[in-house]
């Protein structure tokens, strides 16, 4: 089992930054990537980006690469999502989840088996 707890969301004027944390605890061994997804009123989930804990690789929704960067402490169980450029489109809530089984496609929600309760990301034009 694995706890997961986002932090750092709040209001921010277009082309701003912001960064979200995600700080995973319980069974935390058993985690073997994490990603960021986001939900818009009205709109499905989408994926934002994903680590994965050993080695790192990385990965991005086409509409965030360049923007946003992911990265993970792992002496800490934190994953970050350092946001800049910051459109209002950006606006959702953003989802942190955890994956306890190998998977190749981060991209897809149904690779990941726990996921945080949300931290609401507003941009002002």
């Amino acid at each position: 089992q694995v706890q997961l707890v986002e932090s750092g969301g709040g209001l921010v004027q277009a082309g701003g930054s912001l960064r979200l944390s995600c700080v995973a605890s319980g069974r935390t061994s058993s985690s073997y990537a994490m990603g960021w997804f986001r939900q818009a009123p009205g709109k499905e989930r989408e994926f934002v980006a994903a680590i994965r804990w050993s080695g790192g690789s990385t990965y991005y929704a086409d509409s965030v690469k360049g923007r946003f960067t992911i990265a993970r402490d792992s002496a800490s169980n934190t994953v970050y999502l350092q946001m800049n450029s910051l459109k209002p489109e950006d606006t959702a809530v953003y989802y942190c989840a955890a994956s306890i089984t190998w998977r190749l496609r981060l991209w897809e929600a149904p690779a990941y088996d726990f996921w945080g309760q949300g931290t609401q990301v507003t941009v002002s034009s």
